[in-house]
């Protein structure tokens, strides 16, 4: 199974991610998607928020995020969310894409495969994540530039 947003289907003929020492998502990794019933909608964001994001999520006392994709150049991180959650998704500097379930390939590996993450990240506990992100990095550079 390959996974690609409706954005990108058709883009470049669905070409294989390159491989890695991750994951790469298809049939060698196993499902794109979380739940093979369902699809899912794909939220994403810059890779440094995004991985502080996943510590947060995963130091929590109950410990809940899905699987995680990291694209091919690092830049973003994407984390897989229930389906609709696309509709109502409206935080500043991320991005959530609704997911067909035709399975198309997309351009990264896995961080959190299904295997071993959860079956979906809850959209509510990834936005407080991520702000909690956004608080840490920004506190972090005015450190670092108050240094300077």
């Amino acid at each position: 199974m390959q996974l690609e947003s409706e954005s990108e289907a058709g883009a470049e003929g669905g070409r294989a991610a390159r491989p890695t020492d991750r994951h790469a998502p298809g049939r060698e990794a196993g499902p794109a998607r979380a739940d093979d019933e369902e699809p899912c909608d794909l939220v994403t964001v810059p890779v440094r928020q995004g991985l502080e994001a996943v510590d947060i999520l995963r130091r929590a006392a109950t410990p809940e995020v899905g699987p995680v994709l990291l694209d091919d150049l690092c830049d973003t991180v994407g984390f897989l969310v229930p389906p609709g959650t696309a509709a109502a998704w409206d935080l500043p500097g991320s991005d959530c894409t609704r997911m067909n379930g035709r399975g198309l390939w997309v351009r990264s590996c896995w961080l959190l495969p299904p295997e071993t993450a959860g079956r979906v990240t809850d959209p509510a506990m990834l936005r407080e994540a991520l702000g909690e992100a956004a608080r840490l990095i920004e506190a972090a550079d005015g450190c670092h530039e108050g240094r300077r």
